[in-house]
């Protein structure tokens, strides 16, 4: 897979992303209409937070770190009789941890909304509905724990485009429920929602992988040779998802704190993330995602050449798109959270709390697909200890910061606090990976940036200008318009070589 397949792959994933973000914006501005930042909705974000988050613990993190790498590396060698006895191995621990982490998680869900929001022990009808909520919800685990395995294993068939879409189907679950059952059972609606959608991620994943002929057998038992081997790079692993989750866990904590940080900062801190996480999951996970397998190629074939290569170039691509994204997002925060959330239930305060958050969330878009891609590489060479140890100095970092900012800044210093520690955990992941390949670009990485960050300069103060001068309906498309326009032009006046690239590449495709 060169870079114009690589391309290509994150070009399928970004699409179908976008469709997802897209629907899963419909389905926030449903639940912004019906809910705001108000009881029902801190209740839910809460509830569904907690399985939501463990998914990335022994779901998705697990196949990126392990599975991926290890299955791989039979594909390479063309042992297609382990690889699938593997895979089918694999889907029985999946599903025996999974269930059993459920029923754990069921069972003890009053102590684990305390710990995650501690803010709700003084107000008893929320921290009660939460209760109620988490335990009805956490089902899902087992459901997207699944979806998430099976998504490594038809992302190392190379085929990406039913995972991608997967998540459209969740979304789509969610609207339907908004539409016919909020209005008649509230927040409850919700909850079908989420466990329907579970439910069709995980079908058309399973549907795909039959039609390669991976099929599930509980007769292969628990046992491989490799199991091992998954096991050492999962353990550090999921030791890094849950250092990541506890960064989301203290910010819902302390966002909880109402008499420090105002009412709403759960939801508020909710739907900033949504935001960021548009173009983050577009391209920047996509990248990230549709890189692992050729990464891991290059390291079992040792071609540490290409690695590098691979690498740098996919910095310099997350760089060219995720510069004016945060720049744009800074720009027009309050224009987008009104056009998008502001009705019914989600009142001036709704937009006020949650612009302050995305404000300094985009401070950090660039860290944040930097690292992922960083973790990455170091995923195809099978370490998965490193991440671990730069997550954990991010997270004392997060925290100190956080106690520091919340009082002057309120949801501003948490968000602002999040993208510095995000920033230094690049910096080092980057340092460490220096050291130990040799030379990664770093002079051609910085150009880039540099010059893209000029270009993204001038989009910015377009968007601020012509923003000012159009109502809120259609000054944003206008303003986006504008703003891209200029910065095409100022990257082609700067000589951004990464578009250039890209514009060509579309072009031979035509």
């Amino acid at each position: 897979m060169d870079k114009k397949h690589l391309i290509k792959s994150t070009g399928i994933i970004g699409l179908a992303t976008a469709v997802s973000r897209i629907l899963g914006f419909v389905r926030d501005i449903f639940i912004a209409n019906f809910f705001g930042t108000g009881m029902a909705a801190q209740a839910f974000f809460v509830a569904f937070r907690i399985p939501n988050s463990l998914r990335d613990l022994v779901g998705e993190g697990a196949t990126n770190a392990a599975i991926v790498p290890v299955l791989t590396g039979y594909k390479a060698r063309g042992e297609k009789k382990e690889f699938l006895r593997i895979s089918k191995v694999l889907f029985n621990i999946s599903f025996a941890s999974l269930s059993a982490l459920t029923l754990i998680g069921i069972i003890i869900s009053p102590l684990i909304v305390r710990l995650i929001a501690p803010g709700f022990i003084r107000e008893l009808p929320v921290l009660q509905l939460t209760v109620q909520l988490n335990r009805m919800i956490f089902p899902y685990l087992i459901l997207i724990g699944l979806t998430a395995y099976t998504m490594g294993i038809l992302n190392t068939e190379k085929h990406f485009a039913a995972p991608a879409f997967g998540p459209c189907f969740l979304n789509i679950a969610l609207i339907l429920a908004c539409v016919w059952l909020c209005p008649k059972i509230g927040v409850m609606g919700l909850v079908i929602g989420v466990l329907a959608g579970g439910v069709l991620q995980l079908a058309i994943n399973m549907a795909a992988m039959y039609r390669k002929g991976i099929t599930k057998d509980f007769r292969e038992g628990f046992r491989h040779p490799k199991k091992k081997k998954i096991g050492l790079l999962l353990i550090p692993r999921a030791f890094g998802s849950a250092i990541y989750q506890m960064n989301i866990f203290v910010d819902t904590m302390l966002a909880s704190l109402s008499w420090i940080v105002g009412s709403g900062g759960v939801a508020a801190l909710y739907y900033a993330n949504r935001l960021i996480q548009f173009p983050l999951a577009i391209f920047g996970l996509a990248l990230a995602q549709a890189a692992l397998p050729k990464m891991s190629h290059e390291f079992s074939t040792n071609d540490m050449k290409g690695l590098k290569d691979t690498l740098s170039f996919s910095l310099r691509m997350t760089f060219l798109i995720m510069i004016p994204a945060s720049i744009g997002l800074a720009v027009l925060g309050i224009p987008i959270i009104k056009t998008l959330f502001q009705r019914g239930e989600f009142t001036d305060y709704s937009t006020y709390i949650t612009n302050s958050a995305l404000f300094f969330y985009a401070f950090g878009l660039c860290a944040y697909g930097g690292i992922k891609l960083l973790v990455t590489c170091f995923y195809s060479m099978h370490d998965t200890m490193t991440p671990v140890k730069t997550a954990l100095i991010s997270l004392i970092l997060n925290v100190a910061l956080n106690l520091i900012l919340m009082w002057p800044m309120k949801l501003g210093g948490l968000a602002l606090a999040t993208s510095i520690s995000a920033t230094v955990n690049f910096i080092i992941l980057y340092s460490i990976l220096k050291k130990r390949i040799g030379r990664l670009g770093t002079r051609e990485i910085a150009d880039s940036f540099l010059r893209v960050l000029l270009a993204g300069v001038i989009m910015g103060v377009v968007l601020k200008f012509t923003m000012a001068r159009t109502d809120r309906a259609t000054g944003i498309l206008l303003s986006m318009i504008a703003g891209a326009a200029a910065f095409i032009l100022a990257a082609y006046i700067f000589k951004v070589k990464e578009l250039e690239k890209m514009f060509a590449w579309v072009s031979k495709r035509r």
